[in-house]
C-alpha cells in the first residue's frame, strides 16, 4: 500500500534531513537578493518569501495530525522539526523587516503599534517564543501535561499569522484567503477533539 510505503520511508529519513532541506531556501533567497533575482524591490520580496514559508510550515504542521488519523500517514517525528523551522523563518521574516526594511527601532515600535496587520503578526510571533523554547525532550519532560496546553498555542498562531497575511495584501487576492481557508478547515478539524479534552 501506498501509505505503508510512506510510513516506511519516513521511519528511514532523518529529522537533520528536513531541516538541511528546509534551510536551503535561506541562502538561495539571499543570493537572489544580492543579484537583483527578486525583482525592483528586493528586500520586500525577500520579506515575503520568508513569511511565506513560514505559513506554509505551519500548515504542514496542523496537516500532521488529520493525516495519522483520517489516511493513516504517520509523520508524527517531523512535527516538532517543522513547528522549530517555521518559528525560524517567522524570525527571519521579522529580522528582515526591522533591519533591512523599516531600518529603524523607533519606526518599528509605531507600526506595531499603528498597523493592524503588523500588531497581529508581532503577536502571533511572541505566542511563538514559548513554543520554540519548549520544542525540547527536556522541556516534554518537566512541563509534563502542561507541555501539551502550552503548544495549543500553535492553533491561534497560525490564524493570526493567516489573518496577518490577508490583511497584508493590497486589495483583493486569492493566494491569502487560500492560506487562510486552508487555515480555517485545518482548526474547524480539531473542535470536536477539543471540546471533549475541556469537557474532562
Amino acid at each position: 500500500m501506498i501509505v505503508d510505503r510512506i510510513n516506511k520511508a519516513a521511519r528511514w529519513v532523518p529529522t537533520w534531513a528536513v531541516y538541511i532541506v528546509y534551510t536551503i531556501p535561506v541562502p538561495v533567497l539571499l543570493y537572489l537578493g544580492m543579484t537583483n533575482g527578486l525583482g525592483r524591490d528586493p528586500v520586500k520580496a525577500l520579506e515575503h518569501e520568508l513569511g511565506e514559508i513560514a505559513l506554509q510550515l505551519l500548515i504542514i504542521g496542523l496537516c500532521i495530525s488529520p493525516l495519522r488519523k483520517m489516511l493513516g500517514i504517520n509523520l508524527i517525528k517531523f512535527r516538532r522539526t517543522i513547528g522549530v523551522l517555521a518559528f525560524t523563518y517567522v524570525a527571519l521574516h521579522l529580522l528582515v523587516w526591522a533591519i533591512l526594511d523599516v531600518q529603524s527601532l523607533e519606526r518599528v515600535w509605531a507600526d506595531i503599534l499603528k498597523r493592524p496587520y503588523i500588531t497581529i503578526g508581532m503577536a502571533a510571533f511572541v505566542l511563538m517564543i514559548p513554543l520554540a523554547v519548549t520544542s525540547n525532550n527536556r522541556s516534554v519532560r518537566s512541563l509534563g501535561p502542561t507541555w501539551r496546553k502550552l503548544h495549543l498555542l500553535t492553533y491561534p498562531v497560525a490564524l493570526l499569522a493567516a489573518i496577518h497575511y490577508v490583511w497584508l495584501a493590497k486589495g483583493f487576492q486569492l493566494e491569502p484567503l487560500v492560506y487562510l481557508t486552508v487555515i480555517l478547515a485545518l482548526l474547524a478539524y480539531r473542535v470536536p477533539t477539543l471540546r471533549k479534552k475541556v469537557a474532562a
